[in-house]
């Protein structure tokens, strides 16, 4: 995302755009009930994926998001291509966005990337998805962007 086009980092860091006339109070209420909700809902994610951008911790979500589009995948070829990008991107040891998994995850996905099927990061994907619950939801919860961004909207549906 470019911090010049985001409506996020305008909104929350700037005060100087007022949010989509569609995200509403309740939505971003929602994402403090749980972390499940803030990821089902239509904003969520990418106000999530913006603040861990800002916490320079976003590998994870990428990673998680490139795996719901990988399991999407249908084709045969298009899956051996993409999971090889995947493995190299956010698996490999030293890799530019390593993810943090734990070894018998990491030997797995080795295995399995020489025939990949649509879960074979599944395993990874839950890992991560459990650091982002556990770590950084709860201060993404307690930050002065998800609180201006409350703020913001209770204000614009109050006025």
């Amino acid at each position: 995302m470019n911090r010049r086009n985001c409506w996020i980092c305008k909104v929350c860091r700037y005060g100087s755009e007022r949010p989509p006339s569609n995200l509403t109070v309740e939505e971003v209420l929602q994402w403090a009930q749980s972390f499940e909700k803030l990821m089902a809902t239509k904003y969520g994610p990418a106000v999530y994926a913006a603040y861990l951008k800002m916490e320079y911790s976003d590998e994870n979500m990428q990673f998680w998001m490139a795996c719901e589009t990988y399991k999407k995948i249908a084709s045969r070829r298009s899956r051996v291509s993409r999971a090889k990008k995947l493995y190299e991107i956010y698996i490999q040891p030293e890799s530019p966005r390593e993810i943090n998994i734990d070894s018998s995850t990491r030997e797995a996905i080795m295995r399995n990337i020489q025939e990949p099927t649509q879960s074979c990061f599944e395993e990874a994907q839950k890992v991560v998805y459990m650091h982002m619950e556990r770590d950084s939801y709860p201060r993404f919860l307690k930050s002065e962007m998800y609180q201006k961004l409350l703020k913001t909207i209770q204000s614009n549906n109050n006025s």
